[in-house]
């Protein structure tokens, strides 16, 4: 069966919740220490609580599980937008049809610059963004710029994996996307709130709130089995989208197996067009306790921050729960090109180049991660869940992690670089468990200082 959500149901959980008792809140974060995730009435406790205690405790938690689960390790990645043309009415988004701005959409061979970019910048994953358009931005279109990332090379540059963010779609259209090879298919749902989806969405196909819903039925059914999920937070309260999140997620799991891949964190920010005053939005404490919440209730999956946050907030969000960040980004297209005029979809806060976002997380002893290896290896979907919940996933991903980090010192470093990556991964290597893995990893390391590339396990 299809997701459904009941907006009267979602606020009767949230209703019955609040108020919990120390004793209540007590036993849900007992239950939250052993990684064992939260039922949709302990998600909602914790989002009414008004206890400071509990939200300390909350907090030192949610970075524990950070710790435990993830490591020191943040993944890195690098939006592409590829498409402004949007047929959609979108309240937020400055690619909203009535927004008047030339429109762009990428060639081939304009792709092709951008990734060579990307590829110097030393990214390995993308994700691809366009706006909705059947006739501007086929699907054809995002099938040939999949094909034409992954036929990228420069130097020793590739793009490793490439995921979708585009609009809901048929089961044919997703079929078409999981044989050409797409990573994780993204969506946001931006609110569960109905009245307010329809509210912010006034004409186009993605007006229809029970479609655009239904979408990951209709793509895990055709064989995509990682997806991404997350809403606009500022659009409606946070509380109701948290637990339309979660109650989503469960829907997934119970029906296809795993629930997301990753949730994106994106709170809402200035748009072109766009009255801001017409929506309250989170204060940083709140935000704070919404990716705390998140982080306890789906212990594996992994959280990601855009470049939408500051630099000092994705520090802060980073401690509680955050595993993957983009840097270096561009929300405009041809915009890693320099192109000078055109429409971004939202406004970026954090400008920083990608080395200095890369130099700022050893700064912090986080280790940035290029890593693509579960996806080539087959681990995405229940199989990556079950790794994951296992414990076993760590003796991977932090070799992973440090193999990439020693590739990109040696393509991109200077002798500054070099000695602060090889200090970090020296330091990194003792705390890999498995003694196999850890001869392994030293071992790889030695071989891609002396030239070879792409070796992950």
């Amino acid at each position: 069966m299809d997701m459904t959500i009941d907006a009267s149901r979602v606020e009767e959980i949230l209703a019955g919740a609040a108020g919990a008792s120390d004793a209540e809140l007590d036993e849900i974060l007992d239950r939250a220490e052993g990684f064992k995730g939260l039922s949709p009435r302990d998600v909602a406790a914790l989002l009414t609580m008004d206890s400071a205690s509990h939200m300390e405790r909350m907090f030192r938690i949610a970075g524990r599980i950070k710790e435990e689960i993830y490591g020191s390790r943040i993944v890195l990645f690098a939006p592409l937008y590829v498409s402004d043309y949007c047929v959609n009415k979108c309240a937020y988004c400055g690619y909203s049809c009535n927004n008047e701005f030339t429109r762009r959409r990428l060639t081939m061979d304009e792709i092709r610059g951008e990734a060579e970019i990307l590829e110097r910048m030393g990214h390995k994953r993308l994700a691809i963004e366009a706006g909705e358009d059947p006739v501007n931005c086929p699907i054809d279109y995002i099938l040939d710029t999949i094909k034409t990332l992954y036929d990228m090379k420069v130097g020793t540059g590739e793009i490793r994996r490439v995921n979708i963010n585009i609009a809901a779609t048929t089961d044919e259209n997703y079929r078409k996307l999981h044989d050409v090879g797409i990573g994780t298919y993204i969506l946001f749902q931006e609110t569960y709130h109905e009245p307010t989806y329809r509210r912010t969405h006034k004409a186009g196909p993605k007006s229809n709130f029970n479609y655009h819903l239904t979408a990951f039925d209709r793509a895990m059914r055709s064989g995509i089995d990682d997806v991404g999920a997350g809403v606009l937070f500022g659009l409606h309260d946070w509380r109701f989208e948290v637990l339309g999140l979660m109650l989503h997620n469960r829907h997934l799991d119970e029906n296809y197996g795993a629930g997301f891949h990753t949730i994106s964190m994106p709170r809402l920010c200035k748009a072109e067009g766009m009255d801001m005053s017409d929506y309250e939005l989170l204060s940083d404490e709140d935000f704070k306790r919404v990716v705390a919440t998140v982080r306890i209730a789906v212990p594996y999956t992994g959280m990601i921050i855009s470049t939408r946050e500051s630099a000092a907030m994705r520090k802060e969000l980073i401690r509680l729960g955050i595993s993957q960040v983009s840097g270096g980004s561009s929300v405009e297209v041809g915009g890693y090109a320099s192109r000078i005029e055109g429409g971004e979809q939202f406004t970026v806060a954090d400008n920083r180049p990608a080395i200095d976002v890369i130099r700022w997380l050893m700064d912090e002893q986080l280790v940035p991660s290029f890593c693509t290896a579960c996806y080539r290896k087959g681990r995405t979907g229940d199989r990556f869940m079950s790794l994951a919940k296992s414990g076993n996933i760590k003796n991977v991903c932090l070799p992973n992690a440090l193999m990439t980090l020693c590739e990109y010192m040696m393509d991109y470093g200077d002798d500054d670089f070099r000695k602060q990556a090889g200090a970090l991964i020296g330091k990194n290597i003792p705390k890999i468990a498995n003694e196999k893995m850890r001869e392994l990893t030293t071992e790889n390391i030695k071989k891609i200082k002396q030239g070879e590339r792409d070796l992950f396990v």
